[in-house]
């Protein structure tokens, strides 16, 4: 019995009927055998990018410019900046392109300092816990003095699964564990409050803060409101918190993000101005990987290749929760993954795969030759908690041109 049925399907489909029987042919042994697709594969020479899907054709879509660091580049400034959470360092390579200095980046896990250290060895990287308040103060105070109007920026996303939807969306809806907890997380739940505590006694001239639109709604916004309050309270001027979807910000992807950004001068924080239309992803699997590092490809089972292939451009495959990604669209957002790891992807558009590292990497922006260090889980789990770069250069210039 074929896991598809012949006849009117094939029928209807477009492209080349020969190659597609093939591989529903090549598909159906695997499963009869009992041999692993990527073995069968080998035998005829092939790969798992010599697969399509059964809805084959490609949609036309707008040719649009794929940005990059490159297209926000600005000359070199003496504007110091500390980063904390700086995980992959999403954010920390919009600054670095707006023309930004770092003095000290501090990141929890010492996987993701290596990825940070193995791309930018002028970085002054640390693996330093924000919950240690006491100890992290003498840390900054190593790099940036004992100043308390430290002349600079603090950059920070404390860890946001606490309040995202997509976390919960791992959980049963009537489940117990189906709510954002918030501020009441046991590992996670008050690290803004830490970073707001070494704001408050650094005093930077500027800071951001940056975490997922949920955070205004954990308990009414009670707990944001009081964040504010004790930045204002320290003599901080703090813009209304805004959120950016990043597919207005020359970035290929839903993706949406809170920033609280504030000052200790009285100027009025200018934001980078959104486009009038999102950018569609498919202009980016127009541009082939080649060579690019983090592009190693999932081997999956026949089986999971047998439910891909039926999927239309933005179908989900219900039992591996992914996407197949529709190119007419941006990309929907690029997950992390579990908190311990686990990252996955979305499915490639053109071909019935979940996409790779690397291509993950350019819908988040990052450049081809920023690698990631680790196994592929934890590669996953830094793009998807990154801020893309592209967006955080928009934020720098914006922070720059209205505080400094």
């Amino acid at each position: 019995m074929t896991f598809i049925e012949e006849g009117s399907l094939l029928d209807s489909i477009e492209g080349t009927p020969r190659e597609l029987k093939r591989q529903i042919d090549i598909v159906q042994k695997s499963i009869e055998r009992d041999i692993h697709l990527a073995d069968v594969l080998y035998e005829r020479n092939l790969t798992y990018d010599d697969l399509q899907y059964l809805d084959n054709h490609r949609p036309a879509y707008p040719k649009q410019k794929i940005y990059t660091l490159d297209d926000f580049a600005q000359k070199q400034n003496d504007i110091p900046v500390v980063s904390f959470f700086s995980g992959a360092g999403g954010i920390d390579l919009g600054f670095e392109a707006a023309g930004f200095g770092h003095e000290l980046l501090v990141e929890k896990v010492p996987l993701f300092c290596n990825t940070l250290t193995h791309n930018r060895s002028g970085w002054d990287v640390i693996s330093g816990d924000i919950s240690k308040t006491d100890e992290m103060i003498e840390e900054v105070k190593a790099r940036i003095g004992q100043s308390k109007n430290f002349d600079g920026v603090f950059v920070g996303g404390p860890p946001c699964q606490p309040f995202s939807i997509a976390a919960n969306q791992r959980y049963n809806k009537n489940g117990e564990n189906f709510k954002r907890v918030g501020f009441a997380h046991a590992t996670n739940g008050n690290l803004l409050f830490e970073y707001i505590d070494l704001i408050k006694h650094f005093q930077p001239r500027a800071f951001l803060i940056e975490n997922v639109p949920g955070l205004m709604e954990i308990d009414d916004g009670e707990q944001l409101t009081r964040a504010i309050g004790e930045l204002e309270e320290a003599g901080y001027t703090v813009n209304d918190p805004i959120v950016m979807r990043a597919e207005h910000y020359h970035v290929p992807q839903q993706r949406i993000r809170l920033f609280i950004i504030g000052s200790r001068t009285k100027k009025k924080f200018i934001a980078p101005t959104p486009t009038a239309e999102s950018l569609v992803c498919g202009n980016l699997f127009d541009v082939p990987i080649g060579s690019a590092d983090n592009h190693i490809t999932r081997e999956h089972s026949a089986q999971s290749i047998a439910r891909y292939m039926k999927l239309a451009y933005g179908a989900r495959d219900q039992k591996g929760r992914v996407d197949r990604l529709d190119p007419t669209k941006p990309s929907k957002t690029v997950i992390a993954g579990g908190t311990k790891g686990g990252g996955r992807s979305h499915l490639h558009p053109y071909i019935p795969r979940t996409l790779s590292v690397r291509e993950c990497a350019r819908i988040q922006t990052f450049p081809d030759n920023y690698i990631f260090t680790g196994p592929i889980s934890r590669q996953f789990t830094q793009v998807g908690n990154a801020v893309p770069p592209v967006l955080g250069a928009q934020l720098a210039i914006a922070i720059k041109k209205s505080y400094f």
